[in-house]
């Protein structure tokens, strides 16, 4: 399908190669270049980035992800190797140099970790706060496998934000991410939100096939486990080998989502075609 004029975004050029030098200099990534984010010029050039820590090869192969995919150590861990220790100084230090007050931290999948990560997501915040103390910071984790103890080490560190995306409605999930699991997903944010300390957050996609009443039952599902804080926004293909897009959503429905969810009871809600998880993070962080 031809691409819709309300999804096409520009690339100031200038900017975004001088935080890539940045970003190489201190041996980081960013989900905004692994996964292709069409939005990457705009946030670059203000600047603002979601860091994505623990490497740049996931353990998991998601259908609409255009991260790199290796297998779990069980199975011959194909370009995974061990986490780096200096990586939360190095993160620190290049949030020093962007001058930035609010910082997006997610990552791969590291199945094959004990925790999933969830002491390098802990430390990389403790870092962040000691380098900068009145910075705000938003982790956005994968599910760690269900664990609550990993799950509690993160939130233990003091993030401002916890964030776990469901991606999508339940029914696609064995197409879209066949090694997850909805209801895990739903446990991990029903977790977070229950000692009430922090906004939860979470978000989806649509253009992947969903049906419009799955679409509302999995708000009511964000909202019923303690999600005051949601972004909705179009699937656009990153790359050959993932999924097509199976419709352009016009950006009046999700108009029609946003009003929707605020009446549901969410504080803030970020809908259109171009939302992305992480973006304008700190200006929906005020909202709550």
């Amino acid at each position: 399908m031809r691409l819709p004029e309300w999804v096409k975004a520009s690339y100031p050029s200038s900017s975004v190669l001088e935080l890539k030098k940045l970003l190489r200099k201190g041996g980081l990534h960013t989900v905004c270049e692994e996964a292709r984010c069409p939005n990457m010029g705009r946030c670059f050039s203000r600047p603002s980035a979601a860091f994505m820590i623990m490497g740049a090869v996931c353990t998991r192969n998601c259908g609409f992800c255009s991260v790199e995919s290796g297998r779990s150590a069980a199975g011959g861990a194909a370009g995974l190797g061990p986490l780096s220790d200096d990586e939360p100084a190095r993160l620190a230090a290049a949030a020093r140099a962007m001058a930035l007050k609010y910082v997006v931290i997610t990552s791969v999948t590291r199945d094959d970790i004990e925790d999933g990560g969830a002491s390098h997501f802990a430390n990389c915040v403790r870092a962040l706060k000691s380098e900068l103390p009145a910075v705000k910071v938003e982790v956005l984790t994968p599910d760690f496998g269900g664990s609550r103890k990993a799950l509690e080490s993160v939130l233990a560190a003091g993030p401002d934000v916890f964030n776990h995306n469901v991606e999508t409605v339940p029914r696609l999930y064995p197409v879209v991410r066949p090694q997850a699991d909805y209801e895990r997903s739903l446990k991990i944010l029903e977790r977070a939100s229950a000692g009430g300390g922090i906004p939860v957050k979470s978000g989806f996609m649509l253009g992947l096939g969903e049906r419009p009443g799955e679409v509302m039952a999995v708000m009511e599902d964000l909202r019923a486990s303690g999600c005051v804080m949601l972004t909705i926004g179009q699937y656009l293909r990153p790359s050959s080998k993932s999924l097509p897009v199976f419709e352009y959503i016009r950006p009046e429905r999700f108009d029609e989502l946003r009003i929707a969810a605020l009446a549901m009871g969410f504080k803030s809600v970020a809908s259109g075609p171009l939302v992305r998880s992480s973006m304008n993070a700190e200006e929906y962080y005020r909202h709550v």
